[in-house]
């Protein structure tokens, strides 16, 4: 048997993580995950204590100071086991494969996600955030400690049967990941009658005072919800399966959450962006940190919604996101956008504890030190703000929050003006005023949350999309800051090109900070940032993004897609040594599922570049999950547009030249939701010259003369400027 002796010493330092080095002070002697740690735990014939978190959540920043700058604790680590540090961000497919070994034991899941492993990577135990036994959640129940002496004296005294166990585990974790496509013929048997029952799934689960689904904690479940809306934006036929009726309890439940979100402390009302939940179900009371992914994704929701309502509370919420994703801290000098804001922070600069939304809630004094009398009785009802806090003593467990107030609208003006006898243009004046002052106070005064500037691929993939359709869809009304989230979108768009992309291989880094990272591109890196190269492509008709696309998709099934299987794309690449499972990810969660997006991007490519083999991998990737998909219809929301193009086709636009009719069409096209239409443009100052020679189609066109051609079922059918209005209609 292997020396168990080794001196360890921390290597948080040698990361570029913001994460792992935050705990670069801990007297755990933390590893990062190497092959040569991986070695040291098979040389040493030491389990991995693996410990799996990221820069903005709450109970990492607990757990580190609780129990990782323990000194007891770090003797039980650092002597019996090889303990290693991830930042799942940098790191999604080793998170993904010990998360998924955690919810299947303990029906569970988050962070920070703890997890036991052999030296042959096998997790044998895990959990999430376990107490330091010396604090007050310790002394009730079972503590890190009691956990690590455990685990360390069955691994000393049962070696074998720990392994055995472990080994078994890895099997069923194989087994069940290949669940699902073994059943498919590569044939697409799935009908579009799956897209009522995804309905039916939400409609049960809609919680119709507050919006959202289920009761707290409260996601925003972006994806989900824009499925729902996007409903009544497809043809007649999708609206006959579904029904009428459904269609519009479908889009009232959406603008219901919507609304609800906009309004609540999930939203930072002083400020700009969403923080990534709510803990009590009226999205009063956030877990503070804001996170990237979920506001590029409701980027794209909002905006959805105020093209279908119009109402101006969704258009303010678009240009709040857009804002937010354009400007410091998270727009970063190099362009890219960085990943995520802090749930924790200073009081003042003079403090040294960190509480979670130190940075966004107010007490009642703190109200009337900033604002004038009249801005208190104002502000302090509209945003319900209380003289011994709003927040409830049952969800503040450490005592954080006592006599402060998040922020949450309670009245719409109108009704807040009669009930203060003042006139809805002043009181709009006053709220105005007291936000502004707010704000001033809270930057000038309170230190920032800290930043994780790490540029991941994948969300800056989502946001530049949400970017460009925004710039698209607000170029008439509001053209400066059209301008501006354009400009953001493809300065993200320049970044990525510049830092992350071999051009000569055509292949991507997942990361960047302080250059480029060791890990190489995801598959849901290429699809999310190809599916935002798209959007950019059809606000600017600039071919050299649509050529961008193809490139990477080109990589994306290089090294990703199943040409032996049942088709679409695993999450990592072939022969990774590091992990046990190579899965494809299809379900969607607080990120939308990659073969979702991809699917979606292979109709959109195969659309514009008339490319048919495109076309038959979206049809491979959607059939792939036929038997998931027919199971949880409502668990695949990102595919349901793609299955309404594997069965009904997409729709192509061709706006040729200039005049009255092509103007008209583009104006249409940037103005509504249009699911499986694909807009491209030759002439009228677009750069087409590549996307010319990449479609055969457009080989031979004049750039010059006027045409507005819809494409649909195999035939193309020319459009007047009379008819454009109509054009999306069947």
């Amino acid at each position: 048997m292997a020396s168990r002796h080794v001196s360890l010493t921390n290597r948080c330092s040698d990361s570029k993580s913001p994460y792992v080095r935050s705990h670069m002070d801990n007297p755990t002697a933390w590893q990062l995950w190497s092959p040569e740690t991986l070695e040291l735990a098979r040389s040493t014939n030491r389990l991995l204590f693996v410990s799996i978190g990221y820069s903005a959540c709450h109970w990492c920043h607990v757990m580190a100071h609780e129990s990782f700058m323990s000194d007891e604790i770090a003797q039980l680590l650092n002597e019996n086991f090889i303990p290693v540090k991830i930042d799942r961000e940098e790191r999604p497919d080793i998170d993904r494969q010990y998360m998924d070994f955690l919810q299947a034991t303990t029906g569970g899941g988050g962070w920070p996600l703890n997890v036991f492993v052999t030296p042959d990577l096998h997790p044998i135990f895990g959990g999430t955030y376990w107490p330091n036994a010396k604090s007050e959640r310790g002394k009730h129940g079972t503590s890190f400690e009691d956990i690590l002496q455990k685990v360390a004296g069955l691994w000393k005294d049962q070696e074998e049967r720990v392994r055995e166990n472990g080994k078994q585990v890895a099997m069923q974790m194989q087994e069940f990941a290949q669940e699902g496509t073994l059943n498919s013929d590569g044939e697409d048997g799935l009908e579009l009658d799956v897209i009522e029952e995804a309905y039916e799934h939400y409609k049960k689960r809609f919680d119709s005072v507050y919006g959202g689904f289920g009761a707290s904690p409260k996601f925003p479940t972006p994806v989900h919800l824009r499925a729902l809306l996007r409903l009544g934006a497809h043809n007649e036929v999708v609206r006959d399966i579904v029904g009428d009726e459904e269609v519009e309890h479908a889009r009232n439940m959406v603008v219901k959450t919507l609304e609800c979100m906009a309004k609540g402390g999930i939203k930072d009302q002083i400020g700009h962006g969403f923080a990534r939940y709510s803990v009590t179900r009226d999205w009063s009371l956030p877990h503070f940190e804001k996170m990237l992914y979920d506001n590029a994704q409701l980027l794209h929701l909002y905006l959805d919604a105020w093209l279908i309502t119009r109402k101006e509370l969704f258009l303010e919420t678009v240009h709040d996101i857009a804002t937010y994703l354009t400007t410091e801290p998270m727009q970063s000098s190099l362009g890219g956008i960085n990943a995520s804001e802090d749930a924790d922070s200073l009081d003042t600069a003079l403090d040294h504890h960190k509480r979670e939304g130190a940075f966004y809630v107010f007490s009642m004094d703190e109200f009337k030190k900033i604002l004038t009398e009249e801005e208190v009785k104002v502000c302090a009802k509209y945003w319900n703000v209380q003289a011994d806090g709003n927040v409830d003593r049952r969800f503040d467990h450490q005592g954080e929050l006592v006599g402060k107030n998040t922020l949450c609208v309670m009245y719409d003006t109108p009704d807040l003006a009669k009930e203060l006898g003042m006139s809805d243009e002043n009181m709009k004046s006053v709220i105005a005023s007291g936000r502004r002052k707010l704000l001033e106070y809270r930057d000038k005064e309170r230190p920032r949350p800290a930043l994780d500037d790490k540029i991941v691929v994948a969300w800056n993939g989502l946001a530049i999309g949400g970017l460009a359709r925004s710039s698209a869809a607000l170029s008439s009304i509001s053209p400066q800051q059209s301008r501006s989230y354009l400009q953001g979108a493809e300065k993200a768009v320049q970044c990525i090109k510049e830092h992350l992309f071999d051009s000569s291989a055509g292949t991507l880094k997942r990361v960047y900070r302080e250059g480029p990272g060791e890990t190489p591109g995801f598959a849901d890196d290429y699809a999310f940032l190809i599916s935002g190269l798209l959007d950019v492509y059809e606000t600017t008709f600039d071919d050299s993004y649509l050529e961008f696309a193809d490139t990477l998709q080109k990589t994306q099934i290089k090294f990703f897609w199943d040409d032996k299987g049942a088709g679409a794309f695993y999450s990592t690449p072939a022969n990774q040594p590091d992990i046990l499972v190579r899965t494809k990810d299809g379900m969607d969660n607080a990120e939308p599922s990659t073969n979702g997006v991809s699917a979606n991007n292979l109709f959109r490519l195969g659309s514009l570049l008339n490319d048919e083999e495109y076309e038959k991998m979206a049809r491979r990737t959607i059939s792939a999950f036929e038997v998931e998909l027919g199971q949880h219809p409502g668990l695949f929301t990102g595919m349901m547009s793609s299955i309404v193009a594997s069965k009904l086709g997409m729709r192509g636009l061709m706006v040729v030249g200039d005049g009255e009719a092509a103007k008209a069409a583009l104006m249409k096209v940037r103005e509504t939701v249009r699911p499986n239409v694909t807009v491209l443009r030759v002439g009228g100052g677009a750069k087409s010259e590549w996307l010319r020679s990449r479609n055969d189609l457009l080989k031979d066109l004049d750039g010059k003369r006027e045409m507005v051609q819809l494409c649909e079922g195999g035939a193309c059918r020319l459009l007047e400027t009379k008819d454009v209005e109509e054009m999306f209609t069947t």
